[in-house]
């Protein structure tokens, strides 16, 4: 018997997060981990929830991720994007409710370099008259 799984992979500043959902009862994995015990702030947990309660689908999924690089916020917005392209994978139709609210945009922000001659990426050194 070979069991549907959808795959997608989301990726946010330096984090990158590969995503498989398989038709469960809503339970989400993060690096073999309870998904409570990795995200620690609720406001992050509703981020990447937020895909799955627009398209209703929070039950319906269980959902294993394995995300590597950069920090919680990082990865939790990586988590996301991988979510909302899985289930475009899953149904087609969910596609246009999900784009609507922005959730398959992937957000290109990153660290801009530091620049010679400057105490960061535009912070300058302090003026020294005399």
């Amino acid at each position: 018997m070979a069991q549907t799984e959808y795959y997608a992979t989301g990726r946010r500043k330096t984090s990158t997060a590969r995503v498989f959902l398989r038709p469960g009862t809503g339970a989400i994995t993060v690096n073999h981990r309870e998904f409570a015990n990795y995200f620690t702030t609720e406001a992050l947990r509703t981020q990447i929830r937020r895909p799955l309660m627009l398209t209703e689908n929070v039950e319906a999924f269980d959902i294993l991720a394995t995300v590597a690089g950069g920090g919680e916020h990082g990865q939790a917005g990586a988590v996301r994007l991988g979510i909302a392209r899985a289930l475009v994978e899953f149904n087609a139709e969910l596609r246009k409710q999900l784009k609507k609210d922005g959730l398959l945009t992937s957000d290109s922000r990153i660290k801009e370099r530091k620049k010679y001659g400057l105490a960061g990426a535009r912070k300058r050194f302090q003026f020294s008259k005399r």
